[in-house]
């Protein structure tokens, strides 16, 4: 466990894959799972003394599978453990040693996770008035209300909604360091998502504006955040959390839940790029250049450094007529796009 604390130490911040670094989240959930992973070759797997983390065998690893099998644990959930491992392994030299799920059983129709969005999940597909439903929160707490809309018209996650300061984070164009000649407004929000990694919004409509000045009606200074000043980002995270269930937001309830804000103003991003609906909300025959141009936006938009993440949002793009690619597609490699 020495052994394995260093490795931590020297490693953990990093991507398994990428030259970059990953998110507190993700060093958390990655080490307290190493941890255990090595008490429960003993406690569970029956090892009678575990081995050094470079001395770890592919026994270990095949028990572990069927430790988690019996415990009915979801395949992508184990699929999650082996990344882990993956990881583990790529910090001590042996970047083959964690074979594919198949190697310990597990049926790829079970394990892979499909990118593109089955159905749409936005409040209004579901029939729930957003306006209605704030001005509900609202009446229970404001703060947690005013998090809600800037979700709904930024398409912020929930941690970027609470932690967003509504007077540093909005500045004008000539601020953001973008390239002259990109601006699609005036005024920018400055967002730091997931793994510290920034994007500007731009601060484009009535409603994007009105959410920006419920913010700062409500911000007791001006570097003040969403979050109630009295209280830990954890703690403001649970409270609005409880909000959610409270007011029945969730999928046993209405059938919605908060990510649902920023799924809906992603998929009108892409309609009006894109001149229709996306795939998921019915749509599906835009021309391939546009759908391409749509998706491009709404991935910098969410936050993301791909370009198929959109599909998550959106669904998948509608099928090409034979041999017709969209502008600027070069067939092999148009998938990715750097985060603005």
């Amino acid at each position: 466990m020495r052994v394995l604390e260093v490795l931590l130490e020297l490693f953990n911040a990093r991507h398994t894959a990428l030259e970059k670094t990953v998110s507190h989240k993700t060093r958390q959930e990655r080490a307290n799972f190493l941890r255990r992973f090595f008490r429960d070759l003993g406690r569970k797997a029956g090892f009678p003394s575990l081995p050094d983390p470079r001395n770890l065998g592919q026994k270990h690893v095949q028990a572990m599978v069927q430790v988690w099998q019996r415990e009915q644990l979801a395949p992508a959930t184990i699929q999650t453990y082996l990344s882990f491992l993956r990881g583990l392994a790529s910090w001590m030299g042996k970047p083959g040693f964690i074979r594919k799920p198949e190697h310990y059983g597990l049926v790829p129709s079970e394990f892979q996770r499909h990118e593109n969005a089955q159905r749409d999940k936005s409040w209004a597909a579901h029939g729930v008035d957003v306006d209605a439903a704030l001005a509900q929160v609202e009446s229970f707490d404001a703060r947690i209300a005013a998090s809600m809309r800037l979700m709904d018209a930024l398409a912020l996650r929930r941690k970027e909604s609470v932690t967003f300061r509504p007077f540093q984070d909005v500045v004008p164009f000539a601020f953001t360091g973008l390239s002259e000649g990109s601006g699609r407004a005036d005024v920018y929000v400055r967002i730091k998502g997931k793994g510290g990694r920034v994007r500007w919004l731009p601060v484009q409509t009535q409603e994007q504006r009105d959410a920006v000045a419920k913010a700062r009606a409500l911000a007791g200074s001006r570097d003040a955040h969403m979050g109630d000043p009295a209280h830990s980002l954890k703690s403001n995270l649970r409270r609005l959390d409880y909000a959610m269930r409270k007011f029945g937001f969730t999928g046993g309830g209405r059938g919605v839940t908060m990510h649902g804000l920023r799924h809906g103003r992603l998929q009108a991003i892409y309609e009006e790029i894109a001149g229709e609906p996306a795939p998921v909300c019915g749509g599906g025959s835009a021309d391939p250049a546009q759908d391409r141009a749509a998706r491009l936006v709404v991935s910098r938009t969410a936050g993301h450094a791909r370009l198929r993440a959109a599909a998550a949002y959106l669904g998948g793009p509608g099928p090409r007529r034979t041999g017709q690619h969209p502008a600027g597609f070069e067939p092999g490699d148009g998938t990715s796009a750097k985060t603005g």
